[in-house]
């Protein structure tokens, strides 16, 4: 059994290795081709999931004021900050702000119905907060 199968730690350190060393021939390609793109995969689901949970949350924030709370706070500047992070990394994720916006709003607006028990959901169908605004630190809806 290969290591691709057993241990994938230690084929990246191996994959690496032929690389660095110039072992271009030995290089596994198809499965280094397929973890790089499950790599980029990754990084916009996570950018999709911080930028759904930070969206819910002002969500709340903004529809049911009377619940503001120290955690939704906590929470609302620790998703911009680990989006900035996410962004200052991958610079390029920032382009598809845009498209992964449309899909971080559905599952917002999905859980945020869920967690304010709003029985039909007063949120409107299209985020209407900009990208720059979902990301300033100094912005807070309906405040």
């Amino acid at each position: 059994m290969s290591t691709y199968e057993t241990d994938f730690h230690q084929r990246i350190e191996e994959q690496a290795d032929l690389l660095r060393t110039g072992h271009l021939p030995q290089l596994d390609v198809t499965h280094l081709i397929e973890e790089l793109e499950s790599m980029s995969a990754r990084e916009r689901r996570e950018l999709i999931n911080r930028l759904a949970l930070l969206l819910a949350h002002l969500l709340k924030w903004e529809y049911q004021p009377e619940r503001r709370s120290t955690s939704w706070r906590l929470t609302i500047n620790e998703q911009r900050r680990q989006l900035a992070l996410l962004l200052e990394d991958s610079p390029s994720l920032r382009q598809r702000l845009p498209e992964l916006l449309l899909r971080s709003y559905r599952n917002a607006t999905r859980a945020a119905m869920e967690e304010t028990g709003f029985l039909k959901s007063p949120f409107p169908e299209h985020c209407a907060y900009s990208i720059v605004e979902i990301l300033d630190e100094d912005y807070w809806p309906g405040v």
